[in-house]
C-alpha cells in the first residue's frame, strides 16, 4: 500500500544546502543544546527580574513572527482553551554568530570545539516551555532533535533541518533575483543589501520551524527565544560551575566525556563534554536528553535555592551571556514576564520529552531517525494543558472519613519509583485495577494503558536492573512475579505488565477499561520506524527540587 509517509527517496526532493557538510570536531547537536541554558534560567527562574535592568537594551529582538492564538498564527490547536497559559519555543542554533550578527572568534569557537566553517544553521536544540498563568511552575518539554517531520515544500526531513532548509531556499531566491535586475542594467540602490538577503532568510527560517512545531504539538506558540552556542559555557561558569551525577563512570573519546560516577561540579567546558555525549548511552539521543535536563534542571536549583543572585560579579556575567547569546521576539514583556515568574520554587521546574515511537527508524535516505506518532504528541500537550487548568483549581476540603486511613493495608516496598502498569491480557480493566490497588497502596503510577499487541506474553515486571531490590521487593509483593530485564528503561522506573496468568492484588472495583486511544499506528509515523515500534520508553520526568543533583546514564 503507498502511502506519503512511505515514499520512495527518489520521489522526494531533498531539502536545499546552501554549503556542504564541514567536519568539525565532535558533535554540533548538543553543543547548541547548551546556550539555550541561559534562556532556561532567564525565563524560568526568576533570573530575568534581577538581570533584565542590566540587559536594558542589550538583547536582540526578532521580528515578523506570526505567533499567538489570536488568529494570525492560524488558530491552529486549544491554545483558546487554556486561560493565560503561555507557550515558548527555544531554539539552539548552531550559528557560529553572537545575537547581534558578530561572528565568534576562532578562539572561542575552538574553546567550543566547535570548528572555524560556517557549516549549516541547524536548530539542534527544541523545546517547548509551558507557563500557567498564576506563574507557579514550568514545564519544559524536550523535542528530539532527529525526529522526522513532513514538510510540505521538501518532503520528509529531520525537524533540525527545518529552519536552515528554508532559510537557504529564501536567501538563493533573493540572490538570484538580484542577479537578474543587476543584468538587467540596475544599480546596487535598486538591490537587496547582503544584510537585508539573511535577514529575509533568517525570518523565513523561523516561521517554517514555528509551523513545524505547531504541526507537532498542535498548540499555538506565544513568545520565541533563540540562542547561540556560546551562552552555556558563559553562564555554567558564570555561576560557579554545575552539579551533575554518574550512575557509572563514562571516557568517551567522541564527545571528550570523561568523568568519574557520582556526584561532581562541572565547568563551563567540562559539562558542555557531559552534555555532548550520546555514544554508550543505552537509548542514545534520549539518554542524552535526559543528561541535558538532569543539567539544567541542577543549574534552575542552584540559582533558586542559593545566593547566586546576590554576587554583583555574578550578575554581570550572566547579563554577558544572555547579551551576546539570546534573541527574543519583539512583542515579549520580559522585564513583566519575569517579574510574574518571581516567587517561583525549584520543584515547580519539570522537564519532559515528547513521546516517541522509534528512536532506532530510518529515513527516506537511509539516515537515522526518531518517529513520532502526532496523535500522540498532540495529546501529551493537551494533558499537558488540563493538568494545568485542573492544578489551579481549589482543591475540597477532605471530609472526615477521606481523612480516615483507606489504602489496602499494605505499605510500598519500594521507594524513590515511577510505575508503568500495562494490560497485555484478554481481560479488560486489569491494569486499572492493578493500578487502583497500587496507588491505595501509596505508589506512584504514571501511566496504564494497553499494551501493544505481541510484546509481552506474561505478567512480569520490566527494570532496567533485574537485581534492583526494589524491582524484586515489588514482584514479592505482587504475588512471586518474574522479573525481565531491558537496559533502555530508566533506573527510576518499573513497568508491570498484566496478563491472563496475572493472580496478584487488584482493586475489582476500579477495573475500566484501558485507554488504546492513543497507541501508536504506523501509518500515521513519517518515516520508517524501527523494531522497537511501539516500545521505545519514555523518557523521565526531571524536576529542579531536591537535595542534589539527579544521577543519569
Amino acid at each position: 500500500m503507498s502511502s506519503d509517509n512511505f515514499r520512495k527517496a527518489r520521489d522526494i526532493q531533498p531539502a536545499p544546502t546552501s554549503a556542504p557538510a564541514t567536519s568539525q570536531t565532535g558533535s554540533t547537536a548538543i553543543k547548541t543544546f547548551i546556550a539555550i541554558l541561559s534562556v532556561i534560567v532567564l525565563l524560568v527562574s526568576g533570573v530575568g527580574y534581577f538581570t533584565v535592568g542590566r540587559l536594558s537594551g542589550g538583547m536582540s529582538s526578532a521580528s515578523n513572527l506570526n505567533l499567538g492564538g489570536d488568529g494570525n498564527g492560524g488558530g491552529q490547536g486549544f491554545k483558546d482553551n487554556v486561560d493565560g497559559a503561555v507557550d515558548i519555543l527555544l531554539v539552539g542554533s548552531d550559528s557560529r554568530s553572537d545575537a547581534h550578527g558578530n561572528r565568534l572568534s576562532d578562539e572561542e569557537l575552538a574553546a567550543l570545539h566547535a570548528g572555524v566553517d560556517d557549516g549549516e544553521e541547524n536548530t539542534d536544540t527544541l523545546m517547548v516551555i509551558r507557563v500557567p498563568d498564576d506563574g507557579s511552575r514550568a514545564t519544559a518539554v524536550s523535542i528530539p532533535r532527529d525526529t522526522y517531520v513532513r514538510d510540505e515544500e521538501y518532503g520528509n526531513m529531520k525537524i533540525n533541518g527545518v529552519y536552515a532548509a528554508h532559510k537557504s531556499a529564501k536567501v538563493d531566491e533573493l540572490v538570484s533575483e538580484n542577479e537578474a535586475k543587476r543584468s538587467e542594467g540596475a544599480d546596487d540602490s535598486e538591490l537587496m543589501s547582503e544584510k537585508e538577503i539573511e535577514q529575509a532568510g533568517v525570518d523565513t527560517g523561523r516561521a517554517a520551524l514555528l509551523e513545524t512545531v505547531r504541526g507537532l504539538t498542535d498548540i499555538e506558540i506565544d513568545h520565541y527565544a533563540e540562542v547561540g552556542l556560546l551562552g552555556f559555557v558563559l553562564l555554567t561558569d558564570a555561576v560557579k560551575g554545575v552539579d551533575v551525577c554518574l550512575n557509572e563512570p563514562v571516557d568517551d573519546e567522541m564527545s571528550g566525556a570523561k568523568f568519574p560516577a557520582g556526584e561532581q561540579t562541572l565547568n563551563g567546558a567540562q559539562a558542555l563534554s557531559f552534555v555532548r555525549q550520546r555514544y554508550g548511552l543505552p537509548r542514545n539521543d534520549l539518554d542524552r536528553i535526559v543528561r541535558q535536563q538532569a543539567f539544567m534542571a541542577s543549574l534552575v536549583n542552584k540559582v533558586l535555592s542559593t545566593g547566586t543572585l546576590t554576587s554583583p560579579g555574578t550578575l554581570s556575567q550572566i547579563s554577558e551571556a544572555v547579551e551576546r547569546s539570546v534573541i527574543i521576539d519583539e512583542d515579549w514583556d520580559i522585564m513583566g514576564f519575569a517579574t510574574q515568574m518571581a516567587n517561583l520554587a525549584g520543584g515547580n521546574v519539570t522537564f519532559n520529552t515528547i513521546p516517541v515511537t522509534s528512536v532506532d527508524g530510518t529515513g527516506d535516505y537511509g539516515e537515522s531517525i526518531v518517529t513520532v506518532d502526532p496523535n500522540q504528541v498532540h495529546q501529551f500537550f493537551e494533558d499537558l494543558a488540563v493538568s494545568d487548568t485542573s492544578s489551579e483549581a481549589p482543591a475540597p476540603e477532605e471530609t472526615e472519613s477521606e481523612k480516615a486511613p483507606s489504602g489496602t493495608g499494605q505499605e510500598p516496598v519500594a521507594e524513590d519509583i515511577s510505575l508503568h502498569v500495562l494490560n497485555a491480557g484478554s481481560v479488560t480493566g486489569m491494569a486499572s485495577g492493578l493500578t487502583a490497588w497500587l496507588e491505595q497502596t501509596g505508589y506512584t503510577v504514571v501511566e496504564t494503558s494497553n499494551s501493544m499487541p505481541g510484546i509481552y506474553g506474561e505478567s512480569q515486571i520490566v527494570a532496567a536492573d533485574p537485581s534492583d531490590p526494589r524491582a524484586i521487593a515489588l514482584a514479592e509483593q505482587l504475588g512471586g512475579l518474574p522479573i525481565t530485564a531491558n537496559a533502555g528503561l530508566d533506573a527510576s522506573s518499573l513497568v508491570i505488565v498484566t496478563a491472563d496468568d496475572y493472580n496478584g492484588p487488584l482493586d475489582e472495583s476500579s477495573t475500566e477499561p484501558e485507554t488504546s486511544m492513543n497507541e501508536p499506528s504506523p501509518e500515521d509515523t513519517v518515516g520508517t520506524p524501527g523494531e522497537d515500534f511501539g516500545a521505545a520508553e519514555v523518557s523521565p520526568e526531571i524536576d529542579a527540587g531536591g537535595d542534589g543533583p539527579r544521577c543519569v546514564n
